[in-house]
């Protein structure tokens, strides 16, 4: 986008120069995502993981096999989000942390948020019970070096790791989009209480980069806050935000734009219009507002469906205690 480019003068005439009738530029074009950029960043933070990952591990075959069990476990993600018609996907590797989806839809449903929850940590799970299993049956069997034993126990202790009730994790959204409301004081406190288990999860550990997650999650309710100021302010002027940004009208682009800069600290050096110009900050700006347009979540999940998600979703926590599974992984979390 070009740097204060303004509309075209020469348009005003259309509507009267000499009026009282006030022109509004368009508002920008959502700029399309190409496929290979998404998927072009996807390969470099898979790299950037691997890269920084050696440092950590030292092995190469058990890096690659921490790598494999990510990949499954988002591509469980990626692929039920894909099934749903979530839009711009692309799967993004956090160095020493982990990865995750990405994706938009205008109307979320709790039961497909539900599935797409599940099945990352379910089918790694499933895999580790097989080749634990497989492993009782026969001590000797290995995949590159590494026993089946270790890799069924991977497989679970990872898996079942994101399955715990703590945000973000799968099993923390899972409990904030099911069973709790998300815009509600007791979703907001949850995720305070979130915060504060990682950050003692990370002291007793001494594993610091931890931190990151509940820097991150305090940063996002921070920012949730002034957003809410801001969607507040843009109602009270009118400004429809039920609706898709190509149905939003140029004269409430405008209008939530010279809010959204006149409140939110991220954009407070970006003067308001008049004059009409798109800053060089425009794509932000556009995004923000983007952002502000309410999501529809649908509330389709019945008492019983809640019932039978919190069933799989325990069954799926149980089931190698159940199946008297020696996690051995689990060890160096009793402190």
């Amino acid at each position: 986008m070009e740097e204060n480019q303004s509309y075209n003068p020469e348009l005003s005439n259309i509507y009267g120069a000499n009026s009282e009738t006030v022109f509004f530029p368009p508002k920008p074009a959502t700029p399309e995502k190409a496929v290979s950029n998404i998927w072009l960043r996807s390969l470099v933070s898979l790299a950037l993981y691997i890269v920084l990952g050696y440092y950590v591990f030292k092995s190469f075959n058990i890096l690659i096999l921490i790598t494999l069990i990510v990949i499954i476990h988002e591509m469980g993600h990626f692929l039920a989000m894909k099934a749903f018609r979530y839009k711009d996907l692309g799967i993004f590797f956090i160095p020493l942390l982990g990865a995750y989806v990405s994706g938009s839809k205008r109307e979320v449903s709790q039961l497909q948020s539900a599935i797409i929850l599940l099945a990352g940590p379910l089918p790694g799970i499933i895999f580790g019970i097989l080749f634990y299993f497989l492993a009782e049956a026969n001590p000797y069997l290995s995949l590159g070096g590494i026993s089946y034993y270790t890799i069924g126990n991977l497989f679970v202790f990872l898996n079942l790791l994101n399955l715990f009730p703590v945000y973000p994790l799968d099993g923390g959204q899972l409990l904030n989009r099911v069973f709790l409301e998300e815009e509600s004081w007791v979703s907001k406190l949850f995720v305070y209480l979130s915060a504060a288990f990682m950050l003692w999860i990370a002291w007793k550990s001494n594993l610091w980069i931890l931190a990151i997650f509940p820097a991150l999650m305090l940063m996002r309710l921070r920012t949730d806050k002034q957003t809410v100021t801001v969607e507040n302010k843009m109602e009270e002027e009118g400004i429809d935000l039920n609706c898709d940004y190509e149905n939003l009208k140029d004269e409430d682009y405008w209008k939530a734009r010279n809010i959204l800069v006149t409140n939110h600290s991220s954009f407070k050096n970006i003067p308001p219009a008049p004059p009409y110009e798109y800053d060089r900050n425009e794509e932000k700006i556009m995004t923000a507002i983007q952002g502000m347009l309410h999501r529809h979540l649908i509330q389709d999940l019945s008492i019983a469906g809640k019932i039978i998600i919190f069933l799989i979703w325990i069954a799926s926590i149980a089931a190698p205690f159940i199946l008297e599974m020696e996690m051995t992984f689990f060890n160096q979390f009793r402190f």
